[in-house]
């Protein structure tokens, strides 16, 4: 008897968690299956780091969301991104005024577009500055104990990308 009331409560307790509106996992803006992602765009004279943060941004959608990527023509809503820019300072240098240890920071500006109505689902600018450590990438490596540009820059376009995905798992 009582384990007949248990189960019926439990039973009860269930549908009504269910028809709340709670979910698991990230909400999905309601009617969007597809993104595109352009490779996004930079004026800055440092190469690569456009196509590091366009497949870093790729591969967090392909594993993070219910999103799958698509063509530019066949996409429900595409993801456009810019570096706004780029900077690297030394942060400790040798008696010799060599870079004992530098920080690389990038800022972005992403907007994410309803293709088919032309409506702006998300618009976020990762700016550097004061706020740096909250909002946009910033990496620091030391050339002397073998790290390199190349691996900062590398860093840096994955917590971006990150960053840039968060705002598509907001529920809306």
């Amino acid at each position: 008897m009582i384990r007949n009331a248990l189960n019926l409560s439990l039973l009860f307790s269930v549908i009504a968690i269910a028809g709340c509106g709670y979910t698991l996992g990230t909400q999905a803006v309601y009617g969007v299956r597809t993104v595109h992602v352009p490779v996004f765009k930079s004026e800055s004279t440092r190469r690569n780091l456009d196509y590091l943060l366009t497949e870093a941004v790729q591969r967090e959608i392909r594993t993070r969301t219910p999103y799958r990527l698509e063509d530019g023509d066949t996409a429900d809503t595409i993801l456009k991104g810019r570096i706004v820019e780029i900077r690297k300072t030394p942060l400790s240098e040798t008696k010799f005024d060599d870079p004992r240890e530098l920080q690389l920071m990038v800022g972005a500006e992403v907007t994410w577009i309803d293709r088919r109505s032309g409506q702006i689902l998300q618009q976020q600018t990762f700016p550097i500055g004061p706020s740096l450590t909250q909002q946009a990438s910033s990496v620091s490596f030391a050339p002397e104990v073998g790290q390199s540009l190349a691996t900062a820059q590398q860093e840096a376009a994955q917590r971006l990308a990150s960053r840039i995905v968060d705002l598509m798992e907001v529920p809306w």
